[in-house]
Formats: structure tokens, sequence, C-alpha cells
């Protein structure tokens, strides 16, 4: 998607907006509808939006949207059955899709936008069940986020699975073209507060990533990590029923 020329016209500036906004008019159409139940206070509100917006975002079985909740281009949104998204928070669905799995919360101020505006064939943000995205944090998708089951992203945590080329100092960064491998983060890991999670980074099962750590590549299944870059600072352990 390319920004709009100086003589574009009020037509063209149109239809450049709801294709990043919504993708279509039809798009508009469902965000619309999806917008116009967040005005509703109150628990009363909470009860019509779990009806309302099934109707608009696919998915089985209810979840719950408090008031404040920003959602675009529903058309790629999948919301799965006992999802709490709270106050503040903001999806935005691109080509490659944004799922929520079953009974994950999303706190306040959280931002999941996949960001495919070029469009990649390996973008999206794929979310398991029962985890926790925590307040303000921020994933986009434009490799394309896998998150499994039970794993905790803490506050101010960010998963960015995009570098940007820069190899050539006569050129402007924005013209030299990205490179986006995906993130993975395997079940049962825990996201410290504002680490970093840059592209093509595995953090294995069971994983920690300590506050503010800075991960650009694998972390061992059940190791933590922590600095910039990330290091291991304690190895993996292994379960007494395994026989450690």
């Amino acid at each position: 998607m390319s920004f709009p020329s100086e003589n574009a016209g009020p037509f063209e500036r149109l239809k450049l907006y709801l294709a990043a906004g919504h993708g279509d008019f039809a798009g508009w159409i469902k965000d619309a509808m999806v917008a116009a139940a967040g005005w509703a206070p109150g628990l009363a509100g909470l009860f019509f939006r779990a009806f309302w917006d099934r109707f608009w975002i696919r998915g089985s079985g209810r979840f719950a949207v408090e008031r404040g909740v920003r959602i675009l281009g529903a058309k790629h949104i999948a919301i799965e059955d006992g999802v709490y998204l709270d106050r503040g928070v903001y999806l935005h669905g691109r080509p490659g899709g944004l799922t929520i799995g079953p009974r994950t919360r999303v706190m306040s101020g959280a931002v999941l936008h996949v960001y495919n505006f070029r469009d990649l064939p390996g973008s999206g943000i794929a979310i398991g069940a029962d985890c926790v995205i925590g307040i303000d944090a921020v994933i986009t998708g434009q490799g394309g986020v896998v998150i499994e089951d039970r794993v905790i992203v803490a506050p101010k945590a960010m998963i960015l699975p995009v570098d940007h080329n820069f190899g050539d100092p006569a050129l402007a960064i924005r013209e030299q073209g990205i490179r986006a491998r995906g993130v993975r983060i395997c079940r049962g890991a825990w996201i410290g507060a504002g680490a970093i999670i840059l592209d093509g980074a595995v953090v294995g099962e069971n994983a920690v990533v300590g506050a503010g750590a800075v991960v650009t590549a694998e972390v061992a299944p059940g190791a933590v990590v922590a600095g910039n870059p990330a290091r291991e600072i304690r190895p993996q352990t292994r379960r007494e029923e395994d026989g450690a």
C-alpha cells in the first residue's frame, strides 16, 4: 500500500484511507458496527457487546469487551470464547489475520496491530489459549507472531517481528526495504516487563525473559535470560519427574 501523491484527488485519498484502516468499504461498515456498541457504559454495555460484537467478529462463544476498546480491520480478526479485552485496547487486523485464543486476557492499553501494509505473505498475529497480554504491551505482526498457550506477556513488553535494512548510507532507511522472519513464543513462557522480542527470535517452552531484556535469537526451553542483548543467566532445568 502506497501513500497518496500530492496531486491525489479526494476519491483516491478516501480509497487509501479505507484500505489502511478497514480493508475496503465493506470492512468500514463492519468496523462501524463494532464501534457502534463501544459507547454503552457499565455492566449492561458489557453484556450488550458480548452479543453484538459476535455478529461482526469471527470466532466461537462470547467474549467480553470493555468500553473504549478500538477495533479496526474486524474482517481480519477472530476472537474465541472467554477472551477479555480491557479498556483502551487497540486491535488492528490486516491481511494475515489476528487471532486471540480462548480465555486470553488483553489488558488496558495493549496494542495488537498486524501492520501488514506491504502485503507480506507471512504476516499475522496468532495468540493461543489462556494467555495474558499485559498493560501497554505492543505486538506487531509484519513477519508473523505466534504465541502459544499459557504465555504471559508482561506490561510494556514489545514483540516486533520486522527489521529495516540499512546497508546503504546514501539511502533513506525507509527506501532500503525490510526483513521479516517472524517471532515464536512457545507454551508457558514469561516475557518480563519492558522486554523487547525482535525479529527472528524464538522463546522456548517455559522460558523466562527478564524485565527489560532484548531478545534477538533463540532462548532455550526452561532457560532464564536477561540483559541487552539477552544472555542466559540460568540454564534449562529439568523437572524431578523427568529424572533430573
